[in-house]
C-alpha cells in the first residue's frame, strides 16, 4: 500500500491510501478520488517527499499514533485476520470466482486473492461487491 498526498482543486489537501500508483491512477480517471473536505473530484498528486521505513521509525510512529489511531489499526488488522481465516484464497482469480458467486454459477462463500485495477473496476461496474483488504508493513517482511 502507498500513502499519497492529494490535493484538490481548492486547495484542500489530504491522504490516501492505495495499492500502487497504477490503482491511483484508474480511480482518479473514473473520478472516485474525492476530497474529503468538499467532495470534488478534481483530485491530484500533491509533491511529496518519499519515507523510508526503518524499524526505529515505526517504532516513533507507534509512539506518537493516539489511541484512538491504534485501536482502529488494532480493529483493521483483526479484520483481515478474521477474512484471511474463514475465506478461500483463490489468488489471481478473485475476479472470476467473485463473477461466478455473484452470477450464482458457483457456491456462495468468502473469497479473497488479487485483482488488477482493470479487473477491479470491471467488478464494480458489474455491480460485483468486494472490498480490498489492507496489507500491512509486518505482512511484507
Amino acid at each position: 500500500m502507498i500513502s499519497f498526498n492529494l490535493i484538490c482543486e481548492h486547495d484542500h489537501t489530504f491522504e490516501a491510501w492505495f495499492r500502487n500508483n497504477a490503482d491511483f491512477d484508474a480511480q482518479n480517471e473514473r473520478g472516485l478520488v474525492s476530497c474529503p473536505h468538499c467532495a470534488s473530484s478534481s483530485v491530484e498528486k500533491a509533491l511529496m517527499a518519499p519515507a523510508v521505513s526503518t524499524g526505529k521509525k515505526r517504532e516513533q510512529m507507534a509512539l506518537a499514533m493516539g489511541e484512538q489511531q491504534k485501536k482502529a489499526l488494532a480493529q483493521l488488522k483483526e479484520l483481515s485476520k478474521t477474512v484471511r481465516e474463514n475465506a478461500d484464497y483463490v489468488g489471481d482469480r478473485f475476479a472470476e470466482e467473485a463473477r461466478k458467486i455473484h452470477f450464482g454459477e458457483t457456491e456462495a462463500r468468502g473469497i479473497y486473492g488479487e485483482a488488477t485495477s482493470e479487473e477491479a473496476a470491471a467488478l464494480m461496474e458489474e455491480g460485483v461487491e468486494f472490498m480490498p483488504l489492507p496489507v500491512f508493513p509486518e505482512e511484507q517482511n
